[in-house]
């Protein structure tokens, strides 16, 4: 079975006709969120004002956050990225990228507002002034990850030299983990808003510290200039966890460690690679799965990916499974949980990073994939994959023999096919060829 994209005809084949719908289902939903620069439409809607404050013109953009509300969301929008990008989203990803950006001036403490209308204005439900305006401190340092990640994917120098993007990067990477209030309008320290815990600082908070100082270290490379700073930097950061922490998820204010489950600022320690200990990953999927669950299903869109990164593809694949099946349920805010934009985009791109293991590196025109398919899909290919100036098509059979094929008609691609038992082989393939590697 197979599914078309009539964008850039990206599709999904396997055998398993569950991933084929859920691929299916997920890319034409999420492209349904997408604006085209020049569309008008309303501004500053949202559950008060149901049909906004006035008509704007839209810059290329997508939804990214609440259906009900008429913007997009800092937080939603680093996690969408990825999969926006595999959609052919690539203009909409630097536009939005560059207004979060930009609005991180020395009046807003360099702290990137957290919602923006469709037309760049600034969303009004989130902005009150210059000292008060929405704020979590892990979504600061994500921006920062989120510009070397679609410069992996897209090649564009922009990610690397605009210096919008390089300024942003700067002043993110100097500032504190630390929460700058108790309230979101003030600036708190986690992701996780409906736990009200006055935090001090966060295990949310300081991964995603840890994972930006990583990216900054690729970011300043790509520049010829010194990353090594940055990975010292990176690594005190985690012995400081390690030996500081003790298993604490976060610290009050007044300096209390807190343990216990904390959703976001429990599970992305091991998302951003701060902690891969597999007891914890077991826990992780123990309170997620059952008391802990949050009740809100964009936290879930996380869990895929903290059990991809960590090895776990058949736990990644339950998790995926669950998030498809809820979307016919009711969302937390109301609506339906498949109309928010994160849950489609992040299958988007699970299904192809994650499962497929598609990893790019497009300045170097190269990629790696390995197979994370779990034993119930025998096989799965995708086609139309935008690495660079090129596309590349990879099917998976099982975890013995990988297939890549280069759909562009001027680059060659450096290819790395790794295995699930560790193994690897670099092959290069020319425009246009087809190559298959099998597991030693």
């Amino acid at each position: 079975m197979h599914c078309e994209s009539g964008h850039d005809d990206l599709m999904v084949a396997s055998g398993h006709d569950e991933l084929v719908e859920m691929f299916s289902w997920a890319r034409d939903r999420a492209l349904r969120w997408a604006h085209p620069g020049g569309t008008r439409g309303p501004v500053n809607v949202d559950e008060h004002r149901p049909l906004g404050t006035g008509e704007g013109v839209y810059l290329p953009s997508y939804w990214a956050g609440y259906a009900h509300r008429s913007g997009f969301y800092l937080r939603d929008f680093v996690h969408q990225a990825a999969g926006a990008h595999l959609l052919g989203l690539a203009e909409a990803n630097l536009t939005m990228l560059r207004r979060f950006a930009a609005s991180a001036t020395a009046e807003h403490g360099h702290r990137p507002v957290w919602a923006f209308n469709f037309d760049g204005s600034y969303l009004s439900i989130d902005y009150r002034g210059p000292g008060e305006f929405v704020r979590e401190v892990p979504a600061v340092f994500e921006l920062v990850e989120c510009v070397a990640e679609l410069h992996r994917w897209t090649g564009d120098a922009a990610y690397v030299h605009d210096p919008v993007l390089r300024d942003y990067c700067a002043n993110a990477i100097a500032l504190p983990a630390t929460a700058r209030g108790t309230s979101i309008f003030e600036g708190v320290a986690s992701y996780n808003e409906l736990g009200g815990e006055p935090l001090a600082v966060a295990g949310d908070g300081l991964a995603t510290q840890y994972a930006a100082h990583l990216a900054m270290a690729a970011l300043a490379r790509a520049r010829g200039e010194d990353g090594d700073r940055f990975e010292t930097r990176a690594a005190e950061l985690r012995r400081h966890y390690e030996q500081d922490w003790k298993g604490a998820r976060g610290f009050t204010l007044d300096g209390r460690p807190v343990t216990g489950w904390g959703a976001e600022n429990s599970f992305f320690m091991p998302l951003k690679g701060l902690r891969d200990d597999p007891a914890y990953l077991d826990y992780v999927d123990a309170q997620a799965s059952g008391p802990g669950r949050p009740a809100n299903v964009e936290a879930w869109t996380y869990l895929p990916d903290v059990f991809f990164r960590n090895g776990r593809p058949e736990a990644a694949w339950r998790w995926m499974r669950e998030i498809f099946h809820a979307r016919t349920g009711g969302h937390v805010a109301g609506g339906l949980n498949g109309d928010y934009p994160e849950v489609s985009f992040t299958l988007v791109s699970q299904v192809v990073a994650g499962l497929l293991g598609v990893r790019p590196d497009a300045p170097a025109n190269a990629l790696s994939t390995l197979s994370r398919l779990p034993a119930e899909i025998g096989w799965a290919a995708v086609s139309g994959v935008p690495i660079g100036r090129g596309r590349v098509a990879v099917r998976h059979d099982g975890g013995e023999a990988t297939t890549l094929t280069n759909l562009s008609g001027q680059v060659t691609y450096t290819w790395t096919a790794a295995f699930p038992d560790g193994s690897a082989t670099t092959l290069e393939v020319p425009p246009g060829a087809t190559v298959t590697a099998v597991r030693c």
